[in-house]
């Protein structure tokens, strides 16, 4: 036996000899943090995070919320999931490889639900052909309907279902990073903008 196995042998005997003993999981129920104004509360945060939140009742106000938008006045390329509301400038359904989203402007998509505690988004990608597209388009936008609105991570949790393997995310605010000194840095890896529209 040469000496990296005898070296690989004590350490993993030295490991199994100080096994951690099991602990029972946390409860998870408890009085949470709730709010009296779970939209106010949403905006609030997601403002804090670099994100916008825009009320709207239907989609008539969506449409002319969407006008407004720097981004989408002056976008090239769109891609919207409510064409009633904002049209798409090419079929996704169409595309074969996600590198050639690289020049994608804008993405309008549902999200099925919002967190007040933390302004964040669940998506499941499911319905979207490439994911890739709420990662590589310069600004981004949601759509969650305002009764799906929680209060807490814990309300969250209880909300997700999984009927098989796929891929979901919570998502908060448009990209960002403080890692080089310090300073904050809005876009550095992702979306430069992030708006949610709570219709409803």
């Amino acid at each position: 036996m040469n000496s990296a196995s005898e070296s690989r042998n004590a350490i993993l005997s030295a490991v199994r000899s100080r096994q951690v003993p099991p602990a029972e999981l946390p409860a998870l129920t408890g009085t949470w943090i709730t709010f009296a104004d779970r939209a106010k509360h949403f905006a609030e945060t997601l403002q804090s995070v670099g994100g916008q939140c825009v009320p709207v009742a239907d989609d008539n106000e969506l449409r002319a919320e969407l006008q407004k938008l720097t981004p989408v006045s002056g976008a090239h390329k769109i891609h919207s999931a409510f064409p009633d509301v904002l049209p798409s400038s090419f079929d996704l359904n169409q595309v074969s490889d996600p590198h050639t989203l690289e020049d994608l402007d804008f993405a309008l998509l549902p999200a099925e639900f919002a967190v007040a505690e933390n302004g964040a988004v669940w998506l499941n990608t499911a319905h979207i052909k490439h994911r890739a597209i709420l990662f590589i388009t310069q600004h981004l936008a949601f759509v969650v309907p305002r009764q799906e609105l929680v209060n807490n991570m814990h309300e969250a949790y209880a909300r997700l279902q999984f009927q098989g393997p796929g891929y979901g995310l919570f998502l908060s605010g448009p990209s960002k990073t403080a890692d080089i000194e310090q300073s904050l840095v809005i876009g550095a890896h992702g979306a430069r903008s992030l708006t949610v529209f709570l219709r409803g």
